[in-house]
């Protein structure tokens, strides 16, 4: 069963009320962006699995620990979704990026899919799906069956914000994954925008309307 994790980390909550600030400029914004997916990525990692091995200091042979081979894939939902891969690529520099075009139909609110390239072997990684915003959660629940449709066992979904709405719907399609949030807020708006939230995650990433 998956779990959701909300942090309370002071630095983390810190940088995400300036973000929110709609006076936050588009530099800064991104800057930010990538800060938090850092600090984010270090704790959504906490569970890889370590294996013992022997390490020569200057002093003597030591048994130490270090990563037990799990490769690991970065999958940004397009186009929010990219300002939090440099962020955690600084943590795991050696993780394949792959990226799913997913956005949200007007009318009907639902997702729709226009591009789509992975990894070739996601089926031997662990998946870390990052996307800004976690409203109806429809895009990303999409995306999700996306990757399991595509031979996907493993996957994590992390999001800067969450509405209580878009956790249930993930919670109710893929209770396996596990869901990092840095902060999850009240709820959502007649046009599916989180309150307070910080408006279009992609608009204040790339300085677009």
């Amino acid at each position: 069963m998956g779990k959701v994790y909300v942090f309370d980390h002071p630095l983390i909550q810190h940088k995400l009320a300036i973000m929110r600030d709609k006076e936050t400029s588009t530099k800064d914004f991104r800057e930010l962006v990538r800060e938090i997916a850092t600090l984010m990525a270090y704790e959504a990692t906490r569970s890889l699995p370590l294996e013992e091995v022997e390490v020569e200091t200057p002093i003597c042979k030591a048994p130490m620990k270090m990563l037990a081979g799990e490769s690991l894939a970065i999958i940004p939902i397009l186009r929010a979704g990219l300002g939090m891969v440099d962020g955690f690529l600084s943590l795991v520099p050696n993780a394949r990026v792959g990226h799913i075009g997913m956005f949200r139909d007007p009318e009907t609110k639902q997702p729709v899919e226009y591009y789509c390239k992975l990894p070739e072997d996601i089926d031997k990684r662990h998946l870390f799906v990052v996307d800004p915003m976690l409203a109806t959660g429809g895009s990303a629940s999409a995306a999700i069956s996306l990757l399991k449709e595509k031979g996907a066992k493993k996957i994590t979904l992390m999001c800067l914000i969450a509405a209580p709405e878009g956790i249930a719907v993930i919670e109710n399609d893929h209770p396996d994954v596990d869901i990092f949030v840095a902060a999850k807020d009240s709820h959502l708006n007649e046009h599916a925008y989180i309150v307070p939230g910080l408006g279009d995650a992609g608009d204040r990433l790339y300085g677009t309307k």
